[in-house]
C-alpha cells in the first residue's frame, strides 16, 4: 500500500501480520466527512476470520517481540513518534476529514498522541523487578515484570490519535503485540494511520495489527477472543460493560475508560472570567465531543446572572462552520444521531422549565443539507435532572445550574453514577480544595477546567466512568505481570 497519509489514499485494506490485505470477503465500509457529508474514503469491512488471522499473527510474534532489548523496544516508538511528528499536518487534515476536527482539536491530538509516545518510549527500561526478603532462612526471593502478551485495544471516534496512542504505544514498548480495532467512525485516524506509520519503524511484522470493521459483525470477537490477554476500550459505559463482561468470561484484564457527567464547579469567590474562560473552552472545544468535557456548570447564586452573562457572550462569539475553515472553533458533530440526541436533549431540557440563552440548533454550511454543526449552547434555570444535566449530552452545550452553599454544589456534582473528570474555580484555596476533595471523581482540576491529558500522570475513573488506570506505571502495571521465582539456597528443614 502507498505511504500516502492523505485522506485521498488507498485506505481500502487492513494490516496483518506484516501485509495490507482487504477484508475476507472483500466488503468496504464508507467514512464520511462531517462538514462536506461527502463519502471521502472506504476501509475494509472485517470478518470474524480476519479477526482470527489478526490475533494468530499477534500471538504468533508476541513472544520474540517479548525478547527484544528495551534500547530495541525504545527505539522503535522513537521512530514512531517521528515518523508522527514528520506528517503532522497530513495527520491534522486527516483528523478534520474524518473526526471533524478543527485545527485546534488536530494540533492537540498531536501534542497529546506526542507526549504518550514519548513516554511510552520510557517504559521498556523502568520494567524493573525487585528482590523480597525471606521469612524462610536461605531462601532469595525474585519478582520478575514482563509484558502480558496480546493487547486488544477498541478505541473511540472523538480522539481517535490519542486515544489509540495511550494503549497501542505503552502495549508495544511493554513487550507485547497489539490488536487494534478502531470505531467506524474513525478507522483510519484511529487505526490504519498507525499501521502506516509503524511501517516507517523497525517493528517486526505481527507486532501491530489492524482490523477495521462494524462492532455489530466483529466487536463481540474482538472483545472476547482467547489469544487476547488485556482488553483496553474506551467508549461509552452500556457498551463498555458489554465489552468487559466478554472480556471478563477470556480472564483478560479490562482497562475501561468509559462515560462521564463532569462538574464544573464556581465558588461565590471565584474570579469569573477567569472561570469563563476556563469554561468556554471545556464546554465547546471539539465540540464538546470530549470525555472529559464539561457537562454541567454548578454556579454559586451570587455570582450567577454574571457567570451566565458572560459564558452566553462567549458561546456567540465563537466561530462554527467546517472544520475545513482555519478559523473554526466549533465544527461538526460526528454524525446525526449524535447531533440528534444533544438537541433533543436540549428541547426536553427547555420543556422542563429551563431558558435557552443561545444556541440550541444547527448551522448551516454552504453548500451541506443537513448540517451537522450545532451552534454553541448555553442554558440557565437547570437543574441537576433535566435532559441536558443528567445524561452525558457529548456536545457544545452548557447547562448552567445555580447552588446556594458548598455542601449543596458537592451534592449537586455527585449526583450522578459517573466519577470521571471536574473542577472547582474560587478565590480562597482551602475551599476549591475542600470541593475537589469532596467530588467522586478520578480526576478534578482546580482553577481549572477538567480536559487535562498528561501522559506521566495516572489517569482513570470511577464509578459508572470504568475501571482500570491509563498513563505511565498505572498503565504498564495493567498490560504487564509480575512472575515470582524463589531460590532456596541452603538445605531446608520441612515438618514432615
Amino acid at each position: 500500500m502507498s505511504t500516502d497519509l492523505s485522506i485521498d489514499a488507498d485506505w481500502s485494506a487492513q494490516y496483518i501480520d506484516g501485509e495490507w490485505v482487504a477484508a475476507g470477503d472483500d466488503e468496504t465500509i464508507a467514512v464520511e466527512d462531517p462538514s462536506t457529508r461527502e463519502v471521502v474514503a472506504e476501509v475494509p469491512s472485517a470478518t470474524e476470520g480476519d479477526v482470527d488471522a489478526a490475533y494468530e499473527a499477534a500471538a504468533a510474534a508476541q513472544e520474540e517481540w517479548a525478547e527484544a532489548p528495551p534500547a530495541q523496544r525504545s527505539a522503535v516508538i522513537q521512530q514512531f513518534l517521528q515518523a508522527l511528528q514528520e506528517h503532522d499536518e497530513a495527520v491534522v487534515d486527516l483528523l478534520a476529514h474524518e473526526a471533524g476536527g478543527s485545527a485546534i482539536m488536530g494540533e492537540t491530538s498531536i501534542q497529546i498522541a506526542s507526549d504518550h509516545a514519548g513516554e511510552a518510549a520510557t517504559l521498556p527500561r523502568r520494567m524493573k523487578g525487585e528482590h523480597a526478603e525471606s521469612n524462610i532462612p536461605g531462601k532469595e526471593n525474585i519478582v520478575e515484570r514482563g509484558p502480558k502478551g496480546v493487547v486488544t485495544v477498541i478505541s473511540p471516534w472523538n480522539f481517535p490519535l490519542n486515544l489509540s496512542a495511550r494503549a497501542v504505544l505503552p502495549a508495544i514498548a511493554a513487550g507485547n503485540s497489539v490488536v487494534l480495532k478502531p470505531s467506524t467512525n474513525s478507522p483510519i485516524t484511529g487505526g490504519l494511520l498507525f499501521a502506516k506509520l509503524f511501517e516507517k519503524t523497525d517493528l517486526p511484522e505481527g507486532v501491530i495489527n489492524v482490523v477495521t470493521g462494524r462492532g455489530s459483525e466483529i466487536g463481540d470477537r474482538v472483545a472476547s477472543h482467547p489469544e487476547s490477554d488485556v482488553v483496553s476500550f474506551t467508549g461509552s459505559t452500556e457498551v463498555g460493560q458489554h465489552v468487559a463482561g466478554l472480556a471478563g468470561e477470556n480472564l483478560a484484564v479490562p482497562a475501561m475508560e468509559l462515560g462521564g457527567n463532569n462538574a464544573f464547579v464556581v465558588a461565590s469567590d471565584a474570579d469569573v472570567d477567569r472561570a469563563v474562560d476556563a469554561a468556554t473552552f471545556g464546554s465547546f472545544v471539539h465540540q464538546g465531543q470530549v470525555c472529559i468535557s464539561i457537562n454541567r456548570h454548578i454556579v454559586h447564586e451570587d455570582v450567577y446572572d454574571e457567570y451566565v452573562e458572560k459564558l452566553t457572550e462567549r458561546a456567540e462569539e465563537l466561530a462554527v462552520g467546517s472544520a475545513h475553515e482555519p478559523d473554526t472553533v466549533v465544527g461538526p458533530i460526528i454524525d446525526e444521531s449524535q447531533r440528534d440526541e444533544m438537541l433533543a436533549y436540549v428541547e426536553e431540557t427547555v420543556d422542563a422549565g429551563a431558558t435557552l440563552e443561545t444556541g440550541g440548533e444547527t448551522a448551516e454550511i454552504d453548500g451541506v443539507d443537513d448540517s451537522l454543526v450545532v451552534r454553541p449552547t448555553v442554558l440557565s434555570d437547570v437543574t441537576n435532572d433535566m435532559a441536558a444535566a443528567c445524561n452525558e449530552h457529548f456536545g457544545p452545550i452548557a447547562p448552567v445550574i445555580p447552588f446556594s452553599d458548598v455542601d449543596e454544589a458537592v451534592a449537586i456534582a455527585n449526583d450522578t453514577e459517573y466519577g470521571l473528570s471536574g473542577a472547582v474555580h474560587a478565590g480562597d484555596l482551602a475551599v476549591a480544595k475542600e470541593i475537589a476533595g469532596r467530588m467522586e471523581t478520578g480526576n478534578v482540576h482546580i482553577n481549572d477546567q477538567p480536559i487535562n491529558d498528561e501522559a506521566h500522570v495516572p489517569f482513570s475513573g470511577i464509578g459508572a466512568s470504568g475501571v482500570g488506570e491509563y498513563n505511565s506505571d498505572a498503565f504498564l502495571r495493567e498490560i504487564t505481570e509480575t512472575k515470582w521465582i524463589s531460590i532456596q539456597h541452603e538445605p531446608r528443614e520441612y515438618p514432615i
